[in-house]
């Protein structure tokens, strides 16, 4: 089950906390209405958003971290250090957005007892090719939602994977139109489905 930080279907907090598996986002915002059960957070280890989880308390106690037996940073810092000097061309706004902080995260999984995961940069460079193929224009990165769930479907070839609480909306900079239509071709074909919808390829995502 992977959970984004969109809205869970009515009733679908018993369906997670059910599942074998359960991966959330960054501060666990789908907690309480969308479970409680978190064997995984999948952070974004990289600028501002890492940077404010790791200084937060709040953050470091919430329930779903605390429970959680992996973390997983979603942004390869190889990756991240290759796009930095183009990025600083086409958007110098994000001065920050390549910072990295995976070996903060490495750290205080030690000293929490989790396991660290972070997801390699071909999974993002296979995301990039996927999404090329729906016209996705201007972009940054792919969304966590997105790398995760190609994380799940590559690591997992035989799971049932679901996706709950993804609604199709946030950061101007991440694809989300062209994920949505890429989500939908994988679950056109069987590949993962989502919470409470019988119909899925009508069914918008975003994380």
């Amino acid at each position: 089950m992977i959970v984004g930080n969109g809205e869970v279907a009515e009733a679908g907090a018993g369906i997670i906390d059910a599942a074998d598996f359960v991966i959330r986002f960054n501060d666990c915002r789908s907690y309480g209405a969308g479970g409680s059960r978190t064997d995984a957070v999948a952070v974004c280890n990289t600028g501002r958003p890492a940077k404010a989880m790791l200084g937060s308390r709040e953050w470091r106690a919430h329930p779903g971290v605390v429970s959680a037996r992996e973390i997983w940073s979603v942004r390869d810092p190889d990756k991240f250090a290759a796009i930095r000097a183009p990025l600083a061309v086409s958007h110098p706004d994000l001065d920050d957005f390549c910072d990295d902080y995976t070996e903060a995260f490495g750290a205080f999984c030690s000293e929490a007892g989790k396991k660290h995961v972070v997801i390699d940069r071909s999974i993002h460079e296979a995301v990039d090719a996927s999404l090329s193929a729906f016209v996705p224009g201007d972009y940054v990165v792919p969304s966590s939602g997105m790398i995760v769930i190609a994380e799940v479907l590559s690591k997992f070839p035989d799971a049932e994977v679901i996706l709950a609480g993804f609604g199709h909306a946030g950061w101007e900079w991440h694809p989300f139109a062209a994920e949505r239509q890429l989500v939908d071709s994988y679950a056109a074909v069987g590949r993962l489905k989502r919470l409470g919808e019988k119909t899925l390829v009508s069914s918008s995502y975003g994380a």
